[in-house]
């Protein structure tokens, strides 16, 4: 789409089977940013890997936004329901723009409770830096889930970190929506080259009119 700043996508995965080297309940991992964490939940184990990812964002990309994406938590869409992501950031103009752009391209989003110096000690661990898992299942889990992430960044780190819990809106059934890529598109489209993404944008864009001949252009790029 003509992206015009320097943009990294950074793919967390890893096969989720048990074997010899399976996580056990009362392991201890060392994770890539050197934060230990005692594993209370082996069912909570996509945070992990996606911690390791925030954190090679942060330590070798040098990066200034860190936007992590994940089918989190079961819990997502029982705080913000079937339709609407959960979104949880360090930043409350970023939130304002991913609760915009949801509505700009029909991927919803709505906000999470942004709160570490009340919710992380959930995850407080008498042998490691942190648990993987909460303590109490009833105080915001979705929200604590994103907080371990950014733990592994930094809750002083100086960038914008967005989570974007997407679990209950990918799917329809046992079919897949789509969800996310117009979202991403619509939320970072200021800064590509795409005219349409440039008028959907609610980061970089100038004024509210689009410039002449966009409108046309927006228009018949919706009707194909």
């Amino acid at each position: 789409q003509g992206f015009k700043d320097n943009l990294h996508a950074v793919f967390c995965l890893a096969e989720n089977a048990v074997g010899p080297r399976a996580t056990r309940p009362d392991d201890i991992h060392v994770l890539y940013s050197g934060k230990t964490v005692e594993i209370n939940n082996t069912d909570a184990e996509g945070r992990l890997i996606l911690a390791d990812g925030v954190a090679y964002a942060c330590k070798d990309l040098g990066a200034d936004i860190i936007l992590d994406m994940a089918t989190l938590t079961g819990a997502q869409g029982i705080a913000t329901g079937k339709y609407h992501a959960a979104v949880l950031t360090n930043n409350e103009e970023w939130e304002k723009a991913c609760v915009k752009a949801g509505r700009n391209c029909g991927d919803l989003v709505h906000p999470l409770v942004y709160c570490p110096e009340l919710h992380f000690s959930e995850f407080t661990s008498a042998v490691a830096d942190m648990k993987n898992s909460v303590a109490d299942r009833d105080n915001t889990p979705s929200s604590c889930a994103g907080l371990f992430i950014a733990s592994h960044i930094g809750f002083d780190w100086p960038g914008v970190w967005v989570h974007i819990d997407i679990a209950a809106p990918v799917h329809a059934g046992e079919r897949a929506t789509g969800y996310g890529v117009a979202l991403l598109l619509s939320l970072f489209g200021g800064a590509s080259e795409d005219p349409l993404l440039n008028l959907v944008s609610p980061l970089g864009c100038n004024g509210d009119s689009p410039p002449e001949g966009m409108e046309r252009d927006s228009k018949r790029r919706r009707l194909v």
